[in-house]
């Protein structure tokens, strides 16, 4: 069995593993120091699979649709942080969170279910540069004026972790068409391995807080599970008439949110620390589901 069969074949077993690990081994954080260089590395070696003309051809309406679900989900943020009773900072959270831009993964998770993941990348570039206007808009409107957002945290993450990567990709397989598809099986799994990477680390570095918020971790992960149900299914029902690749591409840009970036703006904002806890949790619910989605779609 080749390396790449046994990444991509058990990626939710990986994921599992590398969120355990994170969990036992706190040390395991020091993997964010390099954050930015692996999500570059993780969208750089996706995009070596796509095409100018691929992003040329992505359907707009359902661009328009991703677009859609994604000015929703903080409103749905608040709906179920105040349905659950949650504290004013775990709601600031959640809105937060529903706010930032698609999560970086999802052309990588995309491209493993079989999805358009040019559409899924073109959403996140998108979407993510629309949310340095739309995040301080959003959170000031839910939860009043005084909120501060660093947008420019936002666009700079952006820019190196995803516009820069995606670029040199681009341009690197127009200028070597031949070479870089002759390897296009491996790319997958590049971005894969960097996937369990950037998981595990991001549970380490938040572990502690996992564990002195242990009394409202099952109520916060309960709202994570359904926010990021309803954002799979705004994706899902916007994109049904589409084409098999296109609704795998709107479910999960939709549903998959960037926890890490919501996390950070915890602590931009000035909010308590127990306001990033739904980030966290939300993170290991997105990426077991997105990964068990990968097996679902993989099979249509």
């Amino acid at each position: 069995m080749r390396v790449s069969s046994v990444v991509d074949d058990y990626l939710l077993l990986w994921i599992l593993l590398s969120v355990g690990v994170g969990l036992a081994v706190p040390d395991v954080a020091i993997v964010t120091r390099a954050s930015t260089p692996i999500l570059a590395v993780m969208v750089g070696s996706i995009s070596l699979t796509l095409t100018v003309d691929e992003f040329r051809s992505v359907d707009r309406s359902a661009l328009g649709v991703v677009l859609v679900g994604h000015v929703a989900m903080p409103f749905l943020g608040f709906g179920i942080a105040r349905l659950l009773g949650l504290s004013p900072a775990l709601t600031a959270g959640f809105v937060l969170l529903g706010a930032v831009t698609p999560e970086l993964v999802t052309p990588t998770m995309t491209e493993l279910a079989g999805g358009d993941t040019a559409l899924a990348s073109t959403a996140l570039v998108v979407g993510g540069l629309g949310s340095t206007v739309f995040v301080p808009v959003v959170v000031t409107a839910l939860l009043g004026s005084g909120v501060e957002v660093r947008s420019w945290a936002i666009v700079e993450q952006l820019l190196l972790a995803v516009v820069l990567p995606m670029g040199v990709a681009l341009a690197v397989r127009a200028r070597y068409d031949d070479r870089v598809s002759s390897y296009e099986d491996s790319y997958t799994t590049v971005s894969a391995v960097m996937v369990i990477l950037i998981i595990g680390g991001v549970t380490a570095a938040n572990a502690g807080l996992v564990r002195s918020n242990l009394a409202v971790v099952a109520t916060v992960a309960l709202g994570a599970v359904a926010l990021n149900a309803a954002g799979y299914a705004l994706g899902w029902f916007g994109g049904r008439r589409a084409a098999g690749p296109t609704r795998t591409a709107t479910t999960l840009s939709v549903g998959m949110r960037d926890f890490a970036v919501a996390a950070a703006l915890v602590v931009a904002a000035g909010f308590p620390t127990v306001a990033a806890l739904p980030a966290v949790t939300f993170g290991v619910v997105e990426m077991v589901s997105s990964a068990g989605l990968v097996r679902v779609f993989g099979r249509e």
